[in-house]
Parts: C-alpha cells; sequence; structure tokens
C-alpha cells in the first residue's frame, strides 16, 4: 500500500470540497482550485477527513493513488493557508521592480525582461540598501508557483563562479575555484 496514498487529509473549517464528474472542486478562504481525478481512483469525504482509495494493486493504480493524494493535499493546504516562495537576485545592477500583476527584471541583458503574472499570484519584489532584492510569489495553487519561479529562475540560473543570477531563498550554489596560478 502506498505510503503516502494511505494517509487521509484532514479538512480545516472554512473549506468546501465539491466531487462532480470525476472533478474535484476545492474552496477556501485563499481561493478556489479544480483537478480532475482519474476514474479509477475513489475520492471519500467523511465527517472531515478525505480519504484515496485504489481498485487494485497494478502499477497504474498505485503509482495514481499516491499522486492524487498529494495533488489533493496541496489543493486543501493552498486554499486554506496558501503557498509562498521567494527568490533572490545576486549581481551587480540585477533589479527586480514589480507594478500591478507586472514583474520587470534587469538581470544584465540589453533588455528588460517583463513577465506578467496569472491573477492567481500575488508578486512583490523588495529592493533594500545593501542587500539583494528579494521577490515574494504568493498563491493557493503550488503547482502554478513552482512553473513561474522556476521560469523566472530560467532567466539568469545562478552560474557558479560568483554565484551570480536568481536563486531561491537559502538554496545552496555549488562554487567553483575558478582559473589558479599556475605552478611553477
Amino acid at each position: 500500500m502506498s505510503r503516502i496514498g494511505k494517509l487521509p487529509i484532514v479538512v480545516p473549517a472554512g473549506v468546501t470540497i465539491d466531487m462532480k464528474d470525476n472533478v474535484l472542486t476545492v474552496k477556501g478562504p485563499k481561493g478556489e482550485l479544480k483537478q480532475a481525478v482519474n476514474p479509477n481512483i475513489k475520492v471519500e469525504l467523511e465527517d472531515g477527513h478525505i480519504t484515496v482509495s485504489r481498485p487494485n494493486d497494478e502499477r497504474e493504480s498505485r503509482a495514481q493513488h499516491g499522486l492524487y493524494r498529494a495533488l489533493i493535499n496541496n489543493m486543501v493546504v493552498g486554499v486554506s493557508e496558501g503557498f509562498k516562495k521567494e527568490l533572490e537576485i545576486v549581481g551587480v545592477g540585477y533589479k527586480a521592480e514589480s507594478k500591478g500583476q507586472n514583474l520587470e527584471l534587469t538581470l544584465g541583458y540589453s533588455h528588460m525582461i517583463i513577465m506578467q503574472m496569472p491573477p492567481e499570484v500575488k508578486v512583490e519584489a523588495k529592493t533594500e540598501r545593501n542587500k539583494n532584492p528579494l521577490i515574494t510569489l504568493e498563491s493557493c495553487d503550488k503547482q502554478l508557483l513552482g512553473q513561474i519561479c522556476a521560469k523566472i529562475r530560467s532567466f539568469r540560473k545562478p552560474e557558479p563562479y560568483k554565484g551570480k543570477g536568481v536563486k531561491f531563498v537559502g538554496e545552496v550554489i555549488r562554487r567553483k575555484s575558478g582559473k589558479t596560478a599556475a605552478a611553477k
């Protein structure tokens, strides 16, 4: 049995769950999320707990059992608490600025990168003196938030020599020593 799939999901107060035509809808104070569920996977709501079960022990069923349990859990946590990710920009002259739902990045290219955020994602850029600019992203959809963070990071990945680029706060960059003086 799947170690993840067999765990029940606790539904906090203020979160409503509805299942129609294999589409699970989760509503809460932070928003509303929908997820199509495979018809083989059975989702049951009982006295404030959601349980996910599978019909048999075939490989496909086992894989989807844990997957759908994790997706549903992320939806419940997202609409009740929300998710937050922070990106740090390291480098001289690198800047980030948020204007409404637009994020403007200056990352050493000849042009400025302007990224339009979806309405589900809140973006905030902070620049303090003598500190690296921080980009804070908040959303109820964990998958969308991860995709947007990966896209922003892909504009200028951290390089191993000086560590310049866009990185997650707390991410450790393996550094290389670079050229050394020739031994004589």
